[in-house]
């Protein structure tokens, strides 16, 4: 059995994506640009919609599947393999990479969308000692734990088999219940090699866009422009912890199961 090791797969997949900054904005480019017109066209269209934004979240994932795959390609195959700018076109390939995604993280979605939706928009004036207690936040708040629960459950399931879209970027046929079967005795560790990534992503997004906001602000003074420019700043950071975390995907899936290319997978056993 093939025994992960934390320290190595995250200072591999840190070093990968800091050794490859070139190709990484050759790749992103047209994938943060449509990004960044969903978040135009979606701030524009409604700004307190609850339901807006999930589905401006949910065009997002377009724009994200095609720079992951051929990231994940570029990690496995090399710069040659990438075959087509991600962008500027969908191919059955994108199609079976989204429905694997899906597959792992629909459940994840559907879970969160609902919380949002229970829940709605809070008055942080009512969280404040001393306030009045408003039964419609408190019911709300109850019929929303259990699926507050549920989504942090399925996220955790979601990171222990998300390693497998790698498989599928490089067209090896695989779904979550094979990288569930492949991980087995390296649980935890692709589950916090995986959610640390995500978390210094998350991080290092929310402190670009305060400094950003704050620098526009501040020593520019701009106003709706600001907003624009630190919208941009954010998505490029997001997308940089988006193609760290597909390297490690990448480099677990590469790892666990011994691939090359045109190799069968090993035996499940």
């Amino acid at each position: 059995m093939v025994k992960l090791s934390f320290s190595a797969l995250l200072a591999e997949s840190f070093g990968f994506f800091f050794a490859n900054l070139r190709p990484f904005f050759h790749l992103v480019t047209i994938p943060w640009i449509a990004s960044l017109a969903i978040r135009l066209v979606g701030s524009a269209l409604s700004q307190e919609s609850m339901l807006a934004v999930l589905v401006e979240k949910a065009l997002d994932v377009v724009p994200t599947v095609m720079f992951m795959m051929a990231w994940q390609r570029l990690v496995l195959l090399g710069p040659n393999r990438v075959e087509r700018l991600p962008g500027l076109g969908w191919s059955p390939r994108e199609t079976a990479y989204l429905v694997h995604l899906l597959k792992i993280g629909g459940i994840t979605f559907v879970l969160i969308a609902a919380f949002v939706l229970t829940v709605g928009t809070i008055d942080y004036s009512v969280l404040a000692p001393g306030a009045p207690v408003d039964p419609d936040l408190a019911r709300r708040q109850a019929l929303a734990a259990p699926l507050g629960a549920g989504f942090m459950v399925s996220a955790l399931l979601a990171l222990r088999v998300s390693y497998g879209l790698a498989a599928t970027a490089v067209d090896v046929p695989f779904s979550p219940r094979l990288s569930w079967t492949y991980g087995r005795g390296n649980g935890w560790t692709i589950i916090g090699s995986l959610f640390v990534t995500f978390f210094v992503s998350a991080i290092t997004t929310m402190l670009a866009t305060l400094i950003t906001l704050g620098f526009m602000r501040g020593a520019l003074g701009a106003q709706e422009a600001a907003v624009v420019v630190t919208w941009t700043v954010a998505l490029l950071v997001s997308y940089a912890g988006a193609a760290v975390a597909a390297t490690v995907q990448a480099n677990i899936f590469r790892t666990l199961l011994g691939w090359r290319e045109g190799a069968s997978l090993p035996a499940t056993t």
